[in-house]
């Protein structure tokens, strides 16, 4: 019985599922998205989340806890330095992981997990809504826009000397 043993084994020593999963996670804030196969982003979900949490508290505490998992002390930096004004609104859910089918060698099922940037609230205090206009109006202008644009292509090309300059120049380079 696996009762209270959290995580994962996937086939792997102790040490190599620490060392591999320290060397995901600091790829993952590295470059806030990497691919891996389906198993591995669930449970490297639970990794980056704790340290992203720990990047929220900021204190010197957390600072050394996060330092002993992830390998490179910049991305720690910039991760301290960024996770106030990132993730300070939510709390929780920091990690997005969406399937992008099967690796072609093993056919292994692969994933994207990316870091979740939050939506910025939109300011409506300049932008004033336009009037709505009816389904017949713009049927209307839309027929109106489709014969405008239709002449305004014709003559377009014959009048555009970028070709035959291109020409030139790639002779004169030889």
């Amino acid at each position: 019985m696996r009762h209270r043993n959290a995580g994962i084994k996937i086939g792997r020593t102790s040490s190599h599922r620490d060392a591999m999963f320290r060397n995901m996670v600091t790829s993952l804030f590295k470059h806030d998205r990497i691919r891996t196969t389906d198993v591995k982003a669930k449970e490297l979900r639970r990794w980056a989340d704790k340290i992203i949490t720990l990047a929220k508290q900021g204190d010197l505490h957390s600072r050394r806890q996060a330092l002993a998992i992830v390998r490179e002390k910049d991305v720690v930096h910039n991760l301290f330095a960024e996770a106030a004004d990132r993730f300070g609104s939510i709390s929780g859910g920091y990690t997005r992981i969406v399937k992008a089918g099967n690796r072609p060698g093993d056919a292994a099922p692969v994933s994207i997990i990316e870091l979740v940037a939050p939506e910025k609230s939109k300011k409506k205090d300049d932008k004033k809504k336009k009037p709505k206009i009816s389904a017949k109006k713009k049927t209307a202008a839309s027929k109106k826009t489709k014969g405008v644009k239709k002449e305004k292509t014709a003559p377009a090309p014959a009048e555009s000397p970028a070709a035959p300059v291109e020409e030139k120049t790639s002779g004169s380079d030889s």
